[in-house]
């Protein structure tokens, strides 16, 4: 494992990724680190045509949690549908073009087929919390990705972004902070304690970033 700069990490794919068919990268880390804001950075500065993949289009609806006992820890490994976000993947390998989920933040559900990486599309900026998770079914994600990055951020920083999130969607401070430390942050643990070393490690503390 190598630390890295966003400058740093930029030059890595570019080099990397030459001469290869799809290149796919995993962004990891917990909750709140910045993954989304720094793979939409990412994609406007490769070299080659760039796609961001979240993994958040594969949560389980809210009545599926709910009949399952799980609403509450909403955001946990468990509440994913990790066998399909592991069959996106692989199709992603492929290099055709594949359709996938997004999640509305807002309206608190997935949305099917909302976006598309074509088939031209020669990076594939994949981001989530569980990318190097070592338990099954997330563990079958070791062998399919080109790189991996985890980013860092210091736990009193991701506890103030993650009771921002939740202030952001209108939850009161009490509320938004109980939310962020009984649930956000026992799944950043849940990461630190069970996840692969990623190839390259960076720095995402100091910055604003919510997601």
């Amino acid at each position: 494992m190598r630390k890295i700069t966003r400058k740093e990490l930029i030059g890595e794919i570019n080099a990397r990724s030459v001469g290869q068919g799809r290149f796919l990268v995993a962004i990891a880390g917990p909750p709140g680190s910045g993954k989304s804001t720094l793979c939409a950075e990412l994609a406007a500065c490769l070299d080659q045509p760039a796609a961001v993949v979240p993994m958040d289009g594969y949560h389980l609806e809210n009545d599926v949690l709910a009949k399952s006992g799980l609403l509450h820890r909403k955001g946990a490994p468990e509440t994913f549908d990790a066998d399909g976000f592991v069959a996106l993947v692989r199709k992603l390998r492929l290099g055709t073009s594949v359709s996938y989920p997004l999640f509305d933040r807002d309206a608190d559900r997935c949305v099917a087929d909302a976006a598309r990486v074509e088939a031209d599309t020669k990076v594939a900026l994949i981001e989530g919390n569980y990318l190097l998770l070592n338990t099954a079914p997330w563990s079958e994600l070791a062998d399919l990705f080109d790189l991996t990055v985890r980013l860092e951020v210091a736990r009193d920083e991701l506890e103030a972004r993650l009771t921002q999130r939740w202030l952001d969607q209108g939850m009161p401070f009490d509320a938004a902070r109980a939310r962020a430390i009984g649930n956000d942050l026992v799944n950043a643990d849940r990461v630190d304690a069970n996840s692969r070393e990623p190839d390259l490690l960076l720095n995402a503390g100091g910055e604003v970033a919510a997601r």
